[in-house]
């Protein structure tokens, strides 16, 4: 025995001992599966999709309004929160299946409305309908949407479809919409009413982003750097909208022609005649319109505050769950949006009281890094955090998530 211990003998190895440890992955050839087999979280495709997509493009999804703030807090309170898990339950089954508006899906979140979604990745609302399709959960179209009504219904004709409605001035154009979105087969339609009108959103101010974009230098300095973006924007159909054919400006003016600001309370027996499905209210920020809008009538609220887009410093949506729940009790859906990048975050929404939660960003973001394959991807991610935290917090189907699973600041 040597000094520093008992002496180590050594031996060549032998190949059957190396063999086990020589294991190569077989090289993805496919540049877009290479990048979405790297990604595991929202924030890695989001990651993904900046380096991806021109910098007008990722800001007016990725940015909101004036300083952000309404966004950052929102995200801080979901980083916040403490879960409270229980131990010694069996959760070998998970059972994610969630009841939306009368019938069942198989996940605690629908895909929310979002406008341009072709600007951001030209295979746009038809590919996150066929993934809403293959995954059970409603997609909801944006009036501002770049496919049609039509198409979108023809492209996942199986998939839960709602149709999310901002009122504009012409009355007409809305009634010609809803009758359109019964003729292809929407379930149920989603009001938007937190945009009498728009907010300022810096980051488009000072991207000059505008439908379709400019050819400017600084955007065909850009197009050097997102050749494929650029590419498949020129070489693909032509932007169609779901209300108008064409828009030669910015968005903020867009917005500003579009919206009707006189709209009040009493536009929801307008809109009841026309819309005979269910309704759902999104643009909730206070316990008092909540239970207005219920006692009007609605099917749903979502407590939103437009992802932060609109007004800043407005409530963060999530703080308001436990209290409107406690509202508005079984009357309509509690639904949640705005910060939502995990499905931790899902799981906690639901836990705190709503019936289910909105996801916009991490769905444009897997859009934005890999077309249909992206937005594939990033369902996959919400499904299996979504899993693996319910096991971990000792439940076994979203019915018995409850407040005591939560502790939120």
């Amino acid at each position: 025995m040597s000094a520093d211990g008992p002496r180590v003998k050594r031996q060549l190895p032998r190949w059957s001992e190396l063999r086990p440890l020589l294991r190569f992955n077989p090289p993805v050839l496919n540049p877009t599966r290479r990048r979405l087999s790297k990604a595991h979280t929202i924030d890695d495709l989001r990651r993904v999709a900046r380096r991806r997509t021109p910098r007008s493009v990722f800001d007016y999804t990725d940015g909101a309004a004036e300083g952000e703030i309404s966004l950052r807090r929102a995200r801080e309170l979901f980083g916040s929160i403490e879960f409270c898990p229980q131990t010694l339950h069996d959760v070998s089954s998970i059972d994610t299946t969630t009841p939306m508006l009368g019938e069942s899906a198989s996940l605690p979140f629908a895909f929310a409305p979002t406008g341009f979604t072709r600007m951001m990745q030209h295979e746009g609302e038809s590919a996150v309908a066929r993934v809403a399709e293959r995954h059970g959960i409603p997609y909801t179209l944006s009036t501002l949407g770049t496919t049609s009504i039509e198409r979108v219904g023809e492209a996942a004709p199986r998939a839960r479809k709602w149709f999310q409605l901002y009122v504009q001035n012409d009355r007409t154009v809305g009634e010609d919409l809803m009758a359109r979105a019964t003729d292809a087969g929407y379930e149920a339609l989603m009001l938007t009413v937190d945009a009498p009108v728009p907010g300022a959103r810096m980051r488009d101010i000072r991207n000059g982003f505008a439908i379709p974009p400019a050819l400017t230098l600084r955007t065909v300095a850009d197009a050097a750097m997102h050749p494929a973006w650029w590419f498949n924007l020129l070489t693909t159909e032509p932007l169609q909208f779901a209300t108008f054919k064409s828009w030669d400006g910015t968005i903020a003016d867009l917005m500003t022609t579009l919206l009707d600001p006189t709209m009040t309370l009493d536009d929801l027996e307008w809109l009841r005649s026309y819309w005979k499905g269910p309704l759902l209210v999104k643009g909730i920020q206070t316990v008092a319109d909540a239970k207005q809008v219920v006692d009007a009538g609605v099917d749903g609220v979502v407590l939103s505050n437009h992802g932060g887009r609109q007004l800043d410093r407005a409530p963060v949506p999530l703080r308001l769950v436990p209290e409107v729940r406690d509202a508005v009790g079984d009357r309509a859906e509690v639904v949640v949006d705005t910060g939502i990048m995990s499905g931790a975050d899902i799981v906690a929404a639901v836990a705190a009281g709503a019936h289910y939660a909105l996801v916009g960003r991490a769905y444009l973001y897997g859009l934005m890094a890999g077309g249909e394959r992206g937005v594939e991807r990033a369902a996959e991610i919400l499904t299996a955090e979504i899993r693996r935290t319910m096991a971990l917090l000792g439940v076994s189907s979203t019915a018995e998530l409850q407040p005591h699973h939560v502790r939120i600041d």
